[in-house]
């Protein structure tokens, strides 16, 4: 069999859980079957790359609408380059055009990851403005025409077929995430947190994730100042989707700063060494997103022992065992976002958790090693990797004899 899988980012070039998830399932998939990867950008050096593309120059205007139109170029190209394989396999929006016509173009099967949902991430509209609307048309027609869509929680496989209607629900599959355990482990601190300015006399909060109103980041720099002074907060956060959320992350951090908050903001992309480093020495990782199908942010810091607060949004309390693994914070996105009193609720009752674990470095010591106990019973690469091929061979007819 010859699998094309189809996405925006591959490494070098990723900057989000679905491009991490997508690096780590085509190595393991290439130990059991052909895999061939088509992206977004330059050339790769990986052996797995077969194609890399750019949108069209004439698409490269300066409205918020040319990067959509840009998006649906480089997925003409892609398509048309895939005559010859026998399935693609199409990851987030940014690709899933490109399989929908590969589909119709070579008569071959069309599988979707659905790592989030265009309807259910309206703040996009500040960043693709009407290509919001495209970016919708291009994740729906794949959907409802595709041949199997992996979903990667059961909240996010409730969410497809809420969404998407027309949508089958016997061709929607839970596939959770996986994490490369031996990547991400407890790893000694050795010069990463001088390197970027992180006190180490005393226990730090640790964030990791882009400046997008998705994350959250916003409800934890209001939550800072109810937080326990005698721990560090740091964010690792960059890649802000508009100005928009730039400048309010920049207002939130400096009222931080001046009230007296110890914060440390790394605004460029961390090496990965320096990252686990982080991520072992932390003593909570917090990931207060109001929209997170899955949540790998989570996996990462639970297989370095670290445990998590989290907001029970999405598929993330399908990774975190409440009070063994982390602890949840309940949270309505919806009143959240329009709701100040709501939004003030979940912002104390993130800090009331955080500052719990804080006070009780035991017991949060005891939740991560927990949380890498139950990583690798359940969420190893390898396990999604199995349960992925075993669902292109049941799509892909077998060659007839003779």
């Amino acid at each position: 069999m010859r699998a094309a899988i189809l996405t925006r980012e591959f490494p070098p070039e990723v900057y989000g859980g679905a491009g991490v998830h997508v690096d780590h399932l085509t190595r393991e998939l290439a130990r059991r079957i052909h895999v061939e990867v088509h992206c977004f950008g330059a050339p790769r050096e990986s052996a797995l790359v077969a194609g890399a593309y750019r949108p069209w120059e004439a698409l490269l205007g300066g409205r918020p609408e040319d990067a959509a139109l840009g998006v649906m170029s480089v997925d003409l190209a892609m398509a048309g380059a895939l005559r010859g394989v026998d399935l693609v396999h199409s990851h987030t929006w940014y690709a899933n055009l490109a399989g929908h016509l590969a589909k119709l173009l070579w008569g071959v099967p069309h599988v979707c990851t659905t790592h989030s949902l265009e309807p259910l991430r309206p703040w996009k509209a500040e960043q693709l403005g009407g290509g919001y609307a495209l970016s919708g048309f291009c994740e729906r027609t794949a959907l409802e025409s595709a041949d199997a869509v992996i979903a990667v929680s059961e909240a996010m496989r409730r969410d497809v077929l809420r969404v998407y209607p027309g949508v089958d629900a016997a061709r929607v599959h839970v596939i959770h995430n996986g994490i490369d355990a031996e990547e991400y482990r407890p790893t000694p601190p050795s010069g990463a947190l001088e390197r970027h300015g992180i006190g180490t006399a005393r226990p730090f909060v640790l964030f990791v994730g882009r400046v997008t109103r998705q994350k959250g980041l916003s409800h934890l720099l209001r939550a800072a100042t109810l937080l326990d002074r005698s721990a560090q907060l740091v964010l690792v956060a960059s890649s802000p989707d508009t100005p928009e959320i730039a400048a309010e992350v920049e207002d939130l951090y400096a009222r931080s700063r001046a009230a007296g908050v110890p914060v440390v903001w790394v605004r460029e992309m961390m090496p990965h060494a320096d990252l686990v480093q982080l991520l072992t020495a932390a003593t909570v990782l917090v990931c207060p997103s109001v929209y997170e199908p899955f949540g790998l942010v989570n996996l990462e810091a639970m297989a370095c022992e670290t445990a998590v607060v989290a907001s029970a949004v999405g598929g993330i309390p399908e990774i975190i065992a409440d009070t063994e693994t982390g602890r949840l914070v309940a949270c309505d996105p919806e009143r959240v976002a329009s709701d100040p009193s709501a939004s003030r609720a979940f912002e104390t009752a993130l800090a009331e958790r955080i500052n719990e674990l804080i006070s009780d470095p035991g017991r949060a010591a005891e939740m991560g090693r927990a949380g890498r106990r139950r990583v690798l019973e359940r969420f190893t690469w390898a396990r999604v990797a199995e349960r992925t091929a075993a669902l292109y061979r049941s799509l892909v007819a077998p060659p007839v004899d003779g």
